[in-house]
């Protein structure tokens, strides 16, 4: 056997087999005996027809060279998989897969060669990934962001009064029951017996809230509207629709006054002022947190920017493969069937894939760089982390048992071991870069810092919605 390679495009290289006559006639023997043995032949028992008699039981035609030929074509596979794994076996090569051959030259009697490009596991070429041009930016929290939270949380501590007195106006709390047509006939979403809304916040169509204003409790209405050029629903994109609405409930919400009485009914503080200082303290918090994450995001863009790597296609493939999987995943959960959204978006499965390449190839790249990374900064992660990983999977999936089998297999122990290293490594470059800039002070996650004051879930979501 002879085996030459050639370097290739995109982290692959080209392997070129030459195998002589004898080589070729040994495998050719060996399928007629392989495939002899599971063809039946009349007047001859398994693997005991001639040739000549088993290729007519075939339908091989020797004249017709380029016709189905089995034994060849098992003589091929056997003969591929035996060489490649010799060569493998003497090089130092780790290819990502083996694909098909091309074979250009099969012929008893003077030999066989074909030709293979491998897609070998990239080589990443760091650049730097420490001297980074830019730090830790911290928003800062003032009044203002302290009253919006209250305010935030004025309306969960709000009271609903229903009117009976007055039409509809502006931030008032309706119920309605409303009926779509388009061209006399309903469509599919557009009608409901008692639909809560609160007037000004666009949660209809453009212009839907406004017919609304200046009505009163019983009062019906009939309007004409135009959905949006760019409404998800292509069927009513840009379509004219009629709707009937009836107001059934017309309700003003009334926010309590911003005092100590609010205060202690928010939760556990003296007075107004402590309220106010827990939510600083909660909105630093956060702030903080997000900080260090998009510290954290910079610094793996810079790394990755920094860094010179040859993906191989079938790297991108696999990764296009996981967004789709990914997004069936997304839909499943929020109770989406797959094939109505890629009705809605007139997205085909050649589609979706066309537009994951461009970011898989970059989610590649970035993979490759932090594992890169991980190695240079000689970054480990011990088994008893991992089994505190899945322990904690055990926990937060205990409804999902194939996800935690998933997690306790060998793939899933790897896959836990590669994330979390990839983690630490960035984890490790923001504490040394902390470390030298002291006056920043800490910068931790929320998970690892108790928020304090009270633990009152109302509060909790105000500032995360100011956050937001």
């Amino acid at each position: 056997m002879k085996a030459t390679t050639t370097p290739g495009p995109r982290s692959t290289v080209v392997l070129e087999v030459e195998l002589p006559a004898d080589r070729l006639q040994r495998s050719i023997d060996e399928s007629v005996r392989r495939v002899g043995r599971r063809t039946r032949v009349a007047g001859f028992r398994p693997g005991k027809a001639p040739r000549p008699m088993l290729e007519r039981a075939l339908g091989v035609r020797r004249d017709a060279p380029e016709g189905p030929n089995p034994i060849y074509d098992e003589a091929k596979d056997q003969l591929f998989g035996d060489t490649v794994a010799e060569f493998l076996r003497e090089s130092d090569l780790d290819p990502l897969t083996i694909p098909e051959p091309e074979w250009t030259r099969f012929e008893e009697g003077a030999g066989a060669a074909y030709r293979v490009a491998l897609p070998l596991r990239p080589a990443v070429k760091l650049g730097d990934y420490r001297n980074f041009p830019f730090g830790v930016e911290i928003d800062s929290i003032d009044d203002a962001k302290i009253d919006k939270v209250v305010e935030q949380l004025r309306e969960q501590h709000s009271s609903l009064v229903a009117i009976e007195d007055r039409p509809i106006r502006d931030g008032d709390w309706v119920v309605i029951g409303f009926q779509g047509t388009r061209e006399g006939a309903p469509f599919e979403g557009g009608s409901a017996e008692r639909f809560p809304l609160v007037i000004g916040r666009e949660r209809m169509i453009p212009g839907f809230e406004g017919q609304l204003l200046g009505l009163s409790t019983a009062e019906e209405k009939d309007f004409d509207l135009t959905f949006p050029e760019d409404y998800p629903d292509t069927d009513l994109a840009g379509k004219p629709v009629h709707f009937h609405v009836v107001v059934r409930e017309i309700r003003e919400q009334i926010l309590p006054a911003v005092d100590d009485d609010f205060a202690q009914a928010v939760g556990a503080y003296d007075d107004l002022a402590a309220l106010r200082a827990d939510v600083g303290r909660r909105l630093e918090g956060n702030a903080r947190d997000r900080a260090r994450h998009e510290f954290a995001d910079k610094i793996i863009e810079y790394s990755v920017a920094n860094a010179t790597v040859e993906i191989p296609d079938l790297m991108i493939d696999q990764e296009v493969e996981v967004m789709h999987d990914e997004l069936r995943m997304r839909l499943a959960e929020q109770g989406i069937g797959y094939e109505e959204y890629q009705r809605v978006t007139g997205k085909d499965d050649a589609a979706l894939h066309r537009e994951y390449r461009e970011p898989a190839e970059g989610r590649v790249k970035t993979l490759l760089v932090l594992s890169a990374v991980a190695d240079a900064e000689g970054v480990e992660v011990a088994d008893a982390d991992v089994e505190a990983e899945i322990a904690k999977a055990r926990r937060q999936y205990d409804k999902n048992p194939k996800l935690v089998a998933y997690f306790e297999s060998q793939r899933g122990r790897t896959y836990l071991r590669t994330t979390m290293r990839r983690t630490r490594v960035i984890e490790d470059i923001i504490d040394r870069w902390l470390a030298e800039h002291p006056e920043i002070g800490p910068v931790p996650h929320l998970e690892d810092a108790a928020a304090p004051g009270a633990d009152v879930a109302g509060l909790t979501r105000a500032v995360e919605d100011e956050e937001e």
